[in-house]
């Protein structure tokens, strides 16, 4: 089964991040450029936080919110979710439904390797149950049954 290192490797996509000490705008241009809808936010080089599409819908709705003056810090959702490496794909279905989140970041030895999301793992279930579907269908083809008669008499 897959785990959460090799949809990482799978998806081939760097983590976007931007400082703790941007602005929100900063952090939605960074997101429409990169045409994303959640961007890490890191304190030096540790991750401390996550900023998505619906953290800026929640803050639009904020009397007196300015984007190009609010710092991502105060508005971004942490603690982030981590997962190890090795987390097979049934785990993190697990966790993203008993957790009610759309994204986890997967680390090996400690760092981080790279961000999952909800829609990735949906993917990756998908495809997993499309390669059993497929391999049952060699086992339990036509020919397989045509040939359980093998050695008897023909009526």
């Amino acid at each position: 089964m897959k785990t959460a290192a090799d949809i990482v490797r799978e998806n081939n996509r760097e983590m976007i991040c931007i400082d703790q000490g941007r602005t929100v705008a900063d952090a939605v241009d960074r997101m429409v450029a990169q045409k994303i809808g959640a961007i890490l936010i890191r304190k030096e080089k540790r991750l401390v936080g996550i900023y998505t599409e619906r953290d800026l819908l929640r803050n639009m709705a904020d009397t007196g919110f300015d984007p190009a003056a609010a710092p991502v810090a105060d508005h971004m959702s942490a603690p982030l979710h981590t997962m190890p490496h090795d987390t097979p794909l049934i785990k993190l279905t697990d966790c993203f439904l008993g957790l009610f989140i759309r994204h986890i970041v997967v680390e090996q030895d400690g760092e981080p390797i790279g961000m999952l999301s909800v829609g990735d793992i949906l993917r990756a279930t998908l495809l997993d149950q499309d390669e059993k579907i497929k391999e049952l269908n060699v086992i339990a083809s036509w020919e397989y049954y045509e040939n359980w008669g093998w050695g008897r008499k023909k009526r």
